[in-house]
C-alpha cells in the first residue's frame, strides 16, 4: 500500500516534480481516506484541519451570495487544497463537498511545521498553490460583488430610465396628433391675410413670451390658466386651449393686445393658431428634456463602469466618479426618501488608478449609507489634505452597533437579509483602496457614521 501510494504521488500533477524523499515523507505522514458523493470534507464553519492532496475524484465549493448557488472553487485528482504553508485560512467560504468518489491524502496541521523544515521543494510547491488559490478566490469574490452591485444599480436605473422614456413616447404620440391640428389652424390663419404690421406685432409678442418664464409654480400656472380661460369665455372665443398659452407665459393682457391688433372677428383664429403652435413647441421641449435625461443617465453609467478602460492605471477624476455614482443611485435614494448632498471643490486633483474600481468603492459606501438612514441625509464630500485626495461619505443614521463595528470589513460579514447583500462590499472596497495605496477608515456613533477614504493624488504618485 505504501509503495502504491508513493507511485500515485509521483504521478500527481502538482507534486510529481518534488524530490522522491519528500514524497516519501508525505506518504509516511499523511492519512489516506475516501469520500463518497455528498460527503463534506470541510464545513463552511471550519476549522480546516489539514492539508489535502486530491489523488482521484472531484471536490467543489458552492456559495449562494444572493443570485443562487454558484461554484466558486473546485478540485480534481492532481490538485492540493486545505491548509497550506503560511496560509491563514480558518474556514472555507462554503462547504467543501465531494461530487464523486474521491481519494484524499490528509496531512494534519500539526505536521506542517515539520514539512516546512524538512521538505523545502514540497513547501515551495504548496506556497505557489496557495497564491494561485488566493487569486482565484479574490477574482470570484470581486465578480460576485460586481454582479450583485450591477443588479442593484440596474433595478434603480430601469426605474430612472422609465420616466423619461415614457415621457418621450407620450409626447411623441401627442405631437403627431397636434401636427394635424397645426396644419388646419395654419390654413385658417393664412386665409386671414393679416398685414405685415399685424404679423410683426404677433411675432414680437411671441418672442417676448417664449421660452416660458422659469420658476412658475403649479398654483400660479393654474391661476393664469383660469384667467385666460375666463377671458376667452368673456369674448365668446371657443375651441382655444388655454393651457399652452398659460405655459408659454401669455396673460389676458397679451390676448387683448392681439384682439386689438387683428380685430375681434379674427382673434379666435389667431389665438387658436398660437395655442396650437405653443402646444407643439412645448411637446418638442418635453421630448428634448426627456431625451437629454436619458443621454445623461447613459453617460453616467458609461462613466461609472469605465467601459473599455485599459488595464493600466490612469488619472481618475474623483469629482466625476462621485457625480456618476450619485446619478445611478439617486433612484434608490428617492425610494428611501434620502436626500443626497455632494460637495466637491473645483480643481480637485486626480488620483492615479482604475476609475471603475474606485467607482465601485463609492457605490458601496453610498449604497450602505442610504440603507442606514431611510428618510435621512447622506453627505458626500471631497477635498485635499496635503498630497492626498480625501473623500468622506457621511450619514445621519443611528450608527453601527459596537458588536458589529469591528467586523464590518470582514469578508462575507453582513447584517442584511439573505439575498440583500454579499457581505463583500466593504471588504472589497478596502482591498481596492489599498491597491491604490490609500486607506479607508470609519467613525460611528448615535448621530451617524462616516467613512473616510484617503488616496494619494496623481502629483504624489511615484
Amino acid at each position: 500500500m505504501a509503495a502504491l501510494l508513493l507511485e500515485r504521488l509521483a504521478a500527481h500533477r502538482t507534486l510529481g516534480a518534488v524530490p522522491r524523499e519528500q514524497l516519501e515523507w508525505l506518504a509516511a505522514t499523511g492519512v489516506l481516506s475516501t469520500l463518497e458523493p455528498g460527503d463534506i470534507l470541510t464545513a463552511s464553519t471550519g476549522p480546516v484541519k489539514g492539508l489535502f492532496v486530491v489523488l482521484d475524484g472531484h471536490l467543489l465549493i458552492r456559495v449562494d451570495r444572493g443570485a443562487g448557488p454558484r461554484i466558486v472553487m473546485e478540485w480534481h485528482g492532481g490538485d492540493v487544497t486545505g491548509v497550506l504553508p503560511y496560509s491563514r485560512i480558518k474556514a472555507p467560504p462554503g462547504n467543501v463537498v465531494a461530487e464523486e468518489r474521491t481519494d484524499i491524502l490528509s496531512v494534519s496541521v500539526e505536521h506542517l511545521p515539520g514539512m516546512i523544515r524538512e521538505c523545502h521543494e514540497l513547501t515551495a510547491v504548496m506556497v505557489h498553490v496557495m497564491l494561485d488559490r488566493a487569486r482565484v478566490f479574490k477574482s470570484s469574490e470581486l465578480l460576485d460583488e460586481k454582479v450583485a452591485s450591477l443588479g442593484r444599480l440596474a433595478a434603480g436605473l430601469a426605474h430612472e430610465l422609465n420616466n423619461p422614456a415614457s415621457a418621450v413616447a407620450r409626447s411623441a404620440k401627442t405631437l403627431v396628433s397636434q401636427l394635424g391640428a397645426l396644419d388646419d389652424a395654419t390654413q385658417r390663419f393664412s386665409a386671414l391675410n393679416l398685414s405685415d404690421a399685424q404679423n410683426q406685432a404677433i411675432a414680437r409678442l411671441r418672442e417676448q413670451r417664449v421660452p416660458a418664464p422659469t420658476g412658475l409654480g403649479t398654483m400660479e400656472l393654474a391661476d393664469r390658466q383660469d384667467a385666460i380661460d375666463a377671458w376667452l369665455t368673456a369674448h365668446d372665443l371657443e375651441g382655444v386651449d388655454p393651457e399652452p398659452l398659460a405655459r408659454s407665459g401669455f396673460q389676458p393682457s397679451d390676448l387683448e393686445t392681439i384682439r386689438t391688433s387683428v380685430g375681434a372677428d379674427k382673434a379666435g383664429v389667431v389665438l387658436l393658431h398660437e395655442a396650437t403652435l405653443q402646444a407643439i413647441r412645448q411637446l418638442a421641449s418635453e421630448i428634448d428634456t426627456a431625451a437629454t435625461r436619458i443621454h445623461s443617465l447613459v453617460a453616467a453609467v458609461k462613466g461609472f463602469t469605465y467601459v473599455n478602460q485599459q488595464a493600466t492605471p490612469l488619472p481618475v477624476a474623483i469629482a466625476q466618479g462621485l457625480s456618476d455614482t450619485i446619478t445611478v443611485l439617486r433612484s434608490k435614494a428617492r425610494l428611501k426618501s434620502v436626500e443626497i448632498l455632494l460637495r466637491v471643490p473645483e480643481q480637485l486633483p486626480t488620483v492615479e488608478g482604475y476609475g471603475g474600481e474606485l467607482n465601485q468603492v463609492w457605490a458601496n459606501l453610498v449604497d450602505n449609507a442610504i440603507d442606514a438612514t431611510p428618510g435621512g441625509h447622506v453627505r458626500i464630500e471631497a477635498g485635499v489634505a496635503g498630497d492626498a485626495v480625501v473623500v468622506r461619505v457621511v450619514d445621519d443614521g443611528p450608527g453601527i452597533p459596537a458588536d458589529v463595528a469591528g467586523r464590518i470589513f470582514d469578508p462575507f460579514f453582513t447584517t442584511k437579509e439573505v439575498g440583500q447583500g454579499t457581505g463583500l462590499g466593504l471588504d472589497i472596497a478596502r482591498r481596492i483602496v489599498q491597491r491604490h495605496r490609500g486607506a479607508i477608515d470609519m467613525k460611528t456613533g448615535p448621530g451617524g457614521t462616516e467613512f473616510c477614504v484617503t488616496l494619494p493624488s496623481s502629483a504624489a504618485a511615484p
